[in-house]
């Protein structure tokens, strides 16, 4: 990700404010998304998507915010990080989940 695709804003998963944000392709580019909608997510929120689900997961079934906000594999994290000051980049776990890395 380049620099100047990061601003100050509010994730759009966790919706905590004057956090760093980063563009996250809905639909992943490399399953047809290059021209689909994103969302502005704080990087936490960003890599934990990345850690959880395949980009095959992604583009079928979590291809929208208030679908992602209502699994259950991130339902907890998103519970959690919204606890978290925004000031502060918490340290999350970036490697693939056990039921991720068996796919």
């Amino acid at each position: 990700m380049k620099k100047k695709d990061r601003r100050i804003g509010t994730c759009e998963l966790c919706g905590r404010q004057d956090v760093l944000t980063t563009v996250h392709h809905l639909t992943p580019k490399e399953m047809g998304g290059a021209f689909e909608p994103t969302a502005n997510l704080c990087i936490p929120c960003h890599k934990q998507i990345h850690a959880l689900y395949t980009n095959d997961e992604l583009a079928i079934r979590l291809n929208t915010i208030s679908l992602l906000q209502a699994d259950s594999k991130i339902s907890s994290f998103i519970k959690w990080i919204r606890k978290q000051p925004s000031s502060k980049l918490p340290k999350t776990k970036n490697k693939k989940s056990n039921s991720r890395k068996s796919k």
